[in-house]
């Protein structure tokens, strides 16, 4: 086959120019030559072409006036480009193949703001429960005074170590080859900088593991001298958004240090599913798990840093995160998560050792994948449960995680059922105009002024900041405060005879890709063009929530119980910890349920708890009773595959209205359209 030069123009904020060449057979697309080039591109859908994120310009003459017909390059669809883009030569680098020698340039990529959690702002981390280190923890340290051997004494070194441990109480352990490979180095005190003396030495010992409960106990390594004064640990979780990690003192069992960030894989996909279809590309399995093993690894060295330790200094780990980002952590194969019966290559991963993956601790530490459930119902989720502690309560609990996968459970300390419904990104911002993550200049909430029908709307960062999107939050606000005000009615149409605005232009106004209204004008955004929310986004915000809250619906009809009859909902997730509950019932994302005994207000049976899958994986890494009791929650936990029970497309349909088809459910929304009727 033949290869063409692909010469690739990159543009950085500054304005620094710079050309590379890649040679890329027929065929391959845009997007694979830049990679190939080490040209970065954003494809948040996976390179599905849905995002438009990836666009490029192609400079060819010939491929503007003829509407993208070229001999150098072949584009195979236009989605996400208007009639403009295409005039000014745009291309969506995943849908547009090499055909001949070319030229494109790579406009400057959208960078991704860290949000790393500083010293300053780390709120101190109480530990959860009683804790003895020597009664609860299964990595130990013990300090080995070994007799030198000599020609009256033959026994080899390995033997010497299992004596010593054996007179501390450790029976019989093993140890990888890399520790015996070190073993008469570190004995007889060989490259010691800090001059400690020959045969006395620090075994770190791991007691037992979750799949071998009664040990052997394993020698995970020999330092020298006494270094039984500190023990290190790191709780993560894996979030298909943000990465989180806390180094333990697994001495005190307090955390000392955390960091967070974006999780690298987002530049590949914003979902899980996009990430799936990814990694069917050659060898972007193993660049997902590189970019996601990168983040772990920059978090562990800021964390250790903060706590005036090194990433080699810790010998446990305990990880979370949903069932896709656990394989490909590991670089297992993804690909039978999304195929129908939806089964994961597996739900508990065994025992590992931190090198495997190459994950920046010690290459010997103990790495803990924690248990899931099913496909959909991952480690962050029984984590979540276990740091909840709805396992342990005598009423009816809902907890639900709002994200892409809107994973939910249900129950109490007697059973638990479980499912997992397709949500989709658009309240992470992605699959919306102008959505956004929620960093530095988006939106995050909006009041609209049901008399003018003016907007009003607060943006993160300094005071002043000008808006360039809306994350999240803020589109849960927007669309809450579009129907309580009359924007648009209970199917999500934009009502079109409002009047135009104090200053003449109308807030509702047909825009390219049909109604849209109009959040932020082009002279008070920080690109110089409108922010909007258009039908589109509507409707895919409509969809997101009617999944959601048709999962809880039908979940809780498989058992026979009402949502009236729970007396918790718990929130989690990192999103979860910012949305509004009045708006997220005014659009009916979250149950319109009745005030708790005693309480006037409906708001008091909701409960925020913020990121509970990295609490739970905090309190596994801590004591192996509560990291057995995990196990018994996976156990005890039912799956309800949506999709095989006929009765979640009708609910999924009914659910497609602001706030349901039957508005009974939601009379707090009914007594909020009252009051604005009477006002009107």
């Amino acid at each position: 086959m033949t290869n063409y030069p692909v010469h690739i123009r990159t543009t950085d904020a500054a304005g620094t120019l710079a050309e590379v060449i890649a040679a890329a057979p027929g065929g391959t697309t845009l997007a694979d030559a830049a990679q190939k080039a080490g040209v970065h591109l954003n494809q948040p859908c996976g390179g599905q072409g849905r995002c438009g994120r990836c666009a490029v310009i192609v400079d060819d003459p010939g491929w503007r006036d003829t509407g993208g017909r070229s001999s150098a390059v072949r584009r195979r669809s236009t989605i996400r480009l208007s009639a403009e883009d295409v005039a000014a030569g745009y291309a969506l680098a995943c849908q547009t193949v090499v055909e001949g020698e070319c030229w494109i340039t790579v406009p400057p990529q959208e960078a991704i703001e860290r949000r790393l959690v500083s010293r300053k702002a780390a709120a101190r981390i109480e530990v959860p429960f009683d804790y003895d280190p020597r009664r609860h923890q299964t990595v130990q340290r013990y300090f080995l005074r070994l007799e030198p051997p000599d020609l009256s004494d033959q026994t080899d070194d390995w033997s010497r170590v299992c004596r010593a441990l054996a007179q501390q109480g450790v029976q019989n352990p093993r140890a990888a080859l890399p520790v015996l490979q070190d073993l008469g180095r570190v004995l007889r005190g060989e490259n010691s900088a800090d001059g400690h003396e020959p045969w006395q030495v620090t075994a770190v010992v791991a007691l037992d593991s979750w799949d071998q409960p009664a040990g052997p106990p394993e020698v995970l390594a020999l330092l020298p001298g006494d270094q039984t004064d500190h023990n290190l640990g790191a709780a993560i979780d894996i979030g298909t958004t943000t990465v989180t990690v806390w180094v333990v003192d697994l001495q005190s069992g307090q955390v000392i240090a955390q960091a967070a960030d974006y999780n690298g894989q987002i530049a590949r996909g914003e979902d899980i599913i996009s990430r799936i279809i990814y990694t069917k590309k050659n060898g972007q399995l193993a660049e997902l798990q590189q970019l996601v093993v990168e983040t772990i690894n920059r978090l562990l060295k800021t964390a250790c840093e903060r706590a005036g330790a090194t990433p080699d200094e810790i010998f446990k780990l305990s990880i979370a995160g949903n069932t896709t980002m656990m394989h490909l952590l590991l670089a297992i194969p993804p690909e039978s998560i999304r195929l129908t019966p939806y089964i994961p290559a597996v739900n508990h991963v065994p025992t590992l050792h931190a090198g495997a993956p190459g994950l920046a601790a010690h290459p010997q530490a103990v790495v803990d994948c924690l248990p899931g459930v099913a496909s959909y119902v991952g480690a962050d989720i029984t984590a979540g449960v276990l740091s909840s502690h709805m396992d342990e309560a005598a009423d009816l609990t809902l907890f639900i995680d709002v994200g892409t996968n809107g994973e939910t459970v249900l129950g109490n300390a007697d059973w638990l059922i479980t499912c997992a419904c397709s949500a989709g990104p658009a309240f992470e911002g992605a699959g919306v105009e102008h959505g956004m993550r929620a960093t530095v200049g988006a939106i995050e909430e909006v009041w609209i002024n049901s008399a003018t029908y003016e907007p009003a709307y607060r943006v993160i960062g300094r005071e002043g900041e000008r808006p360039r999107g809306i994350c999240g939050s803020g589109l849960l606000s927007l669309l809450a405060e579009m129907f309580i005000s009359g924007v648009v009615d209970k199917r999500g149409n934009l009502n079109q005879t409002l009047s135009p605005g104090p200053d003449g232009r109308r807030r509702v106004r047909e825009g390219e890709h049909g109604p849209e209204y109009v959040v932020a004008w082009a002279e008070e955004t920080t690109h110089g063009h409108d922010i909007a929310l258009t039908k589109v986004d509507i409707d895919n915000l409509m969809r997101a929530k009617a999944a959601i809250y048709a999962g809880f619906t039908v979940m809780a009809q498989s058992v026979g119980v009402n949502l009236s009859d729970v007396s918790r909902m718990l929130i989690g997730g990192s999103f979860g910890q910012y949305i509004n509950v009045e708006k997220a019932i005014q659009i009916g994302l979250l149950p319109d349920l009745p005030a708790p005994p005693g309480s006037a207000s409906p708001w008091d049976r909701f409960q925020f708890l913020g990121n509970t899958a990295i609490r739970g994986a905090y309190m596994a890494l801590l004591r192996r009773d509560v990291r057995a009791h995990l196990t018994d929650i996976a156990g005890m936990m039912t799956y309800l595959e949506l999709s095989a029970d006929n009765s979640f497309y009708d609910a999924f349909t009914s659910a497609l209205f602001l706030p349901h088809t039957d508005a009974a459910q939601f009379p707090t929304v009914q007594a909020a359209l009252a009051e604005r009727a009477g006002r009107d």
